[in-house]
């Protein structure tokens, strides 16, 4: 059997529980109680409880539900019964979910008045956590909402970028990355989030430091069907035409003229790498290399990566 892709799979952090598949009548062989509040203490079995009693958790990471998919997945409630169970916490006198939202809306849609969960105990951050894991594991995200959902646990749980990095599976430099797309103006995330634009693309345009530059480059890309190739000759473009402006803020102070494609792509492919903002001055076989960073711990990250040892 394959590895699953994180490391931290689901069935490890359900405890193995098996998926069940919403029925008329439970399954002999997995006892599910009428209502959760019925259920023993501590127990983790799946358990039917009302659909209303149900609500959204606000930490989901999760924004974006198509109606039409909904629709197609309420269809195959309809005929199949939900075939893994909601992931919900005790909240008052009802149950928050932490993970399987897609299918709590598709089954309200399908007309089911009880759902199978599995109850489990978890403060905000784990919930957050496994919420995330959860929709990495299936792609569910988009690349804004993944990045939103490690802002989340750096803000509001003051979590290290390489605390994050090994709850969900990835290297830090990966949610170092995804951290940048934040910093692209708006129209530039909506296209991301819609798909017009690929991630390849938004970190390539990342490489352009004025936020107009960058959405003009984003509605270039869209427009002429640019390859993230393609979308690299035409960041170095608009830098050059940049630096031509009087007083442009882009341009460096030692600049005498245009960047050299190369260059550009390069201190592109440096921003990647390190996950944060470079600046790299090249001329004649000479110059300089930027490296920035907006805390302690983000040196200390950058520093281990370029194998540096602090003492």
């Amino acid at each position: 059997m394959a590895k699953p892709a994180l490391g931290r799979g689901l069935d490890a952090l359900l405890g193995g529980v098996p998926a069940t598949r919403e029925s008329s009548a439970p399954a002999a062989q997995t006892p599910i109680s009428p209502d959760a509040s019925a259920a023993a203490p501590g127990t983790e079995r799946v358990q039917r409880v009302a659909l209303n009693r149900i609500r959204p958790c606000p930490f989901q990471p999760r924004k974006d539900f198509p109606e039409e998919a909904l629709r197609e997945l309420a269809d195959s409630i309809r005929a199949q019964g939900i075939v893994q169970p909601l992931i919900v916490r005790a909240r008052g006198d009802g149950f928050e979910l932490i993970a399987g939202e897609r299918r709590w809306r598709a089954a309200q849609l399908a007309g089911l008045a009880h759902v199978p969960v599995l109850v489990r105990e978890a403060d905000d951050t784990a919930a957050l956590e496994l919420a995330l894991i959860e929709n990495l594991q299936r792609e569910n995200l988009n690349p804004l909402e993944e990045a939103q959902g490690y802002k989340q646990l750096l803000d509001l749980f003051n979590l290290r970028q390489e605390d994050i990095a090994s709850k969900v599976g990835k290297s830090r430099v990966a949610v170092a990355n995804a951290l940048r797309l934040l910093n692209l103006p708006g129209e530039v995330q909506a296209h991301l989030r819609s798909g017009r634009l690929s991630v390849g693309h938004a970190k390539v345009i990342l490489g352009l430091r004025l936020p107009a530059e960058q959405t003009l480059a984003s509605e270039q890309v869209i427009r002429n069907g640019l390859s993230v190739r393609q979308t690299e000759d035409l960041v170095a473009r608009l830098g050059q035409a940049g630096m031509r402006q009087p007083g442009a803020a882009s341009a460096p102070r030692d600049a005498v003229g245009p960047r050299d494609v190369h260059v550009v792509a390069l201190e592109s492919r440096l921003q990647e790498r390190m996950g944060t903002k470079v600046n790299l001055r090249y001329r004649q076989g000479r110059g300089t290399i930027e490296i920035r960073f907006h805390s302690e711990d983000e040196l200390s990250r950058l520093l281990e990566l370029l194998g540096v040892t602090a003492e």
